[in-house]
């Protein structure tokens, strides 16, 4: 039978990622779909410590942060319409309270530089190449916190200055975590207010960018997230009615395809557990105190002890104090 879409080959992982893999997810959208289930999943992860980030060169900048534990102080900060916050970090960093602003960004970035540390994997995700440099300070900003555009230029990155700058940061992170491996991966969001041809000359150069890193370092790789958008999934159906950003069927056969190239079969068989004893507890039942009910409820109870007996590392904390409330 002819094949009716064409298949992104992708060469399956030797390293595998497991439940006893600490994974540290930095950038954009992708970071927060993969890294987000995999969290909801119990694996031991972090995602975006600085909120989301699309640019390389923000990527870069905070991830060296890390690497150097280099802390915030008062003076980074900035007010706009009675919110302070850090032109380093996403909007969800913003306060109202200074102390609380500085505080939060601080205690984010030290749990950050541990997870770094001890990370078997570094998933950076690459959004689009277009930056904006904030003109009073002249400082690259991973996020305008929707102050006037006039007080930002814009600036497209180069394939060059990419690299060399992720050159200097790959060997600086492999001082502090000899053993970490990273993958790289493009964001499938298409940014449409960069126009068409802007957005494709961005992908374009965020591509060049991790094909000479990946190709120069053999602790690197590249997941194609956005080839299977583009190719396997090349139909508005995978897509949100933004026409923009990936659909939940679009996410959910990435979301396969990543699974099949880095998790073997034990990981999959835990996973397969968790998602039984997630999807029992979002069960809502029309009869509460139901014989069947109370049986459905102790059931899932012993799942999770079954589950936690044979992997200890599995923390059901959450799910065991609502499970216990329903009886």
């Amino acid at each position: 039978m002819d094949r009716f879409r064409t298949v992104v080959d992708i060469t399956v992982s030797r390293d595998k990622i497991s439940y006893l893999t600490g994974c540290l997810f930095m950038g954009s959208c992708f970071t927060e779909e993969i890294g987000g289930r995999m969290k909801q999943l119990k694996f031991p992860v972090l995602v975006n410590p600085f909120g989301t980030l699309f640019n390389p060169a923000s990527i870069r900048n905070n991830m060296a942060t890390l690497v150097k534990e280099d802390h915030y102080t008062p003076d980074d900060l900035h007010n706009y319409h009675e919110m302070w916050f850090s032109f380093s970090h996403y909007t969800v960093f913003a306060r109202r309270d200074r102390k609380e602003c500085l505080d939060n960004i601080n205690d984010s970035l030290t749990e950050a530089a541990t997870w770094l540390r001890k990370s078997k994997y570094l998933v950076i995700t690459f959004g689009t190449a277009w930056t904006y440099i904030h003109n009073q300070t002249g400082k690259l900003v991973a996020n305008c916190h929707k102050l006037p555009a006039a007080d930002f230029t814009r600036r497209l990155l180069e394939p060059g200055e990419i690299v060399s700058t992720y050159e200097e940061l790959l060997s600086a992170i492999s001082q502090v975590n000899p053993n970490i491996r990273v993958i790289f991966t493009v964001s499938p969001v298409r940014h449409w207010k960069d126009g068409a041809v802007g957005n494709q000359l961005s992908k374009s150069v965020l591509h060049l960018s991790i094909h000479e890193l990946v190709k120069n370092h053999k602790n690197a790789g590249y997941f194609p997230a956005y080839e299977i958008f583009m190719d396997e999934l090349r139909d508005y159906r995978f897509y949100e009615s933004d026409m923009l950003h990936p659909s939940r069927q679009g996410s959910d056969y990435v979301w396969d395809r990543f699974c099949d190239t880095y998790f073997d079969d034990i990981t999959k068989e835990i996973m397969a557990g968790v998602t039984a004893v997630l999807k029992a507890v979002d069960h809502r039942p029309r009869q509460t105190d139901s014989p069947n009910h109370k049986t459905f409820i102790n059931n899932t109870l012993n799942l999770i002890g079954q589950l936690t007996s044979a992997h200890p590392f599995l923390d059901f904390a959450p799910e065991l104090s609502l499970l216990r409330k329903m009886i």
